[in-house]
């Protein structure tokens, strides 16, 4: 590129006087409730100065021992095995709901019928139809409301959000996206866990894997148009936690499909769980009228980039841009260029702007993911389902 490209500080403006504190119920303890709470104690002193400061209320669960030991390691006032009990607890002005995906709707819709604001980890519920539920109680509540959709909230991704919008590509023509991991794989001996439970996960790959990367093709090329999938599931039946027998497998280890976008756009969507050597392999192209772009989660702070009208030709090609200057976005928090961060900083971008939504009352879209575009992410997991059923292409309709 010719022209200098200018990027947006994710400072913002911050609350006046001291910062507030807000309240937080965590549902859940396990690894979505490890990586909040992390997000929750590191930002008040490196988001700095911070819009609100995290108040670790309670955090819920239905061990008891479990819960209590998390309460104690995560640093959280109190603890409640009653998901509700914590809910309606007065102190809690936040629910951050990170349990499984069938305690999405009912905790959140109550959260939101008591005026509280709600972060609730993606996919946002286990069909389009119970997350439009989860939608019609926030907006009728008129509470703030996420879905953590992190990814948006890496520094590279967000970059090229801004080029985007600022027509750096020109008309874009393809996206096309892969999400890779490898950990229910036999080799590594998993019994049916509630991930692969579809009373419990809705779906597998789809909306473990696949939500993500359909939210990034919501959120960097727009909406979908139609769908053509196929899924798979390599293993039919794995033996319970309670080693009482096997069960059968009802969700999806794998999914391939075709999009159209609402552009013009043309897109490839893929997500497994049995992608050997793959560990978190969450990577994606665009290719535009003026130039190409790559991202790749195991590598989140770099991309590679090219432009079509590079001079000198002899020396045109993909670039690799380390995204750590202090002019990318957030890396005004961080530290001196080349010194790399990670994902679960992810997580503290993200909380920060929610935080930022709520004190100042300021719009969580569109660089958030609100309630709308975890049913919109919900729409196209369902419609690759339906699709992959009927061996046939579906019209996207949100």
């Amino acid at each position: 590129m010719s022209e200098k490209t200018s990027f947006t500080s994710m400072a913002g403006p911050k609350a006046e006087g001291e910062a507030p504190e807000v309240g937080f119920g965590m549902l859940g303890y396990a690894f979505m409730g490890r990586a909040h709470s992390n997000a929750l104690k590191t930002l008040p002193y490196m988001m700095y100065p911070p819009v609100a400061v995290p108040k670790l209320v309670a955090i819920s669960g239905r061990d008891e021992s479990e819960v209590g030991e998390a309460a104690k390691r995560y640093g959280y006032q109190k603890y409640y095995t009653n998901w509700r009990e914590m809910v309606e607890d007065e102190e809690v002005q936040v629910l951050d709901n990170g349990g499984p995906n069938d305690v999405h709707a009912e905790p959140s819709i109550l959260a939101a019928q008591l005026g509280k604001h709600i972060l609730c980890e993606k996919p946002l519920a286990r069909t389009a139809e119970e997350s439009k539920t989860m939608l019609e109680a926030v907006e009728n509540a008129g509470v703030k409301h996420m879905v953590a959709f992190n990814y948006r909230f890496v520094p590279a991704v967000r970059m090229i959000r801004e080029l985007i919008d600022q027509g750096a590509f020109g008309q874009i023509y393809h996206f096309r996206a892969i999400y890779l991991q490898e950990w229910i794989m036999p080799h590594y001996g998993e019994n049916k866990i509630w991930r692969l439970d579809k009373k419990v996960a809705g779906s597998g790959a789809i909306g473990d894997l696949g939500a993500h990367i359909i939210d990034l093709a919501h959120y960097l090329v727009g909406g979908m148009k139609s769908i053509a999938a196929n899924t798979q599931t390599f293993i039919k039946k794995r033996p319970l936690p309670d080693g009482s027998g096997d069960g059968e497998v009802d969700v999806d280890d794998a999914f391939v499909a075709a999009v159209e976008f609402e552009n013009g756009a043309l897109g490839t969507l893929e997500s497994t769980r049995f992608a050997g050597g793959r560990k978190n392999y969450n990577c994606f192209e665009i290719n535009a009228e003026k130039g190409s772009v790559r991202f790749n989660l195991e590598r989140l702070n770099e991309l590679q980039v090219f432009w079509v009208d590079e001079e000198p030709k002899e020396t045109q090609g993909f670039h690799n841009v380390l995204v750590t200057e202090d002019y990318h976005p957030w890396w005004d928090y961080w530290w001196p260029q080349g010194h790399i961060i990670g994902w679960e900083h992810t997580f503290i971008h993200e909380i920060n702007h929610f935080l930022d939504c709520i004190v100042n009352n300021r719009e969580v879209g569109p660089h958030g993911a609100t309630f709308e575009d975890g049913y919109k992410a919900a729409v196209v997991c369902d419609a690759i389902v339906e699709s992959a059923n009927g061996k046939r292409h579906v019209d996207i309709k949100y």
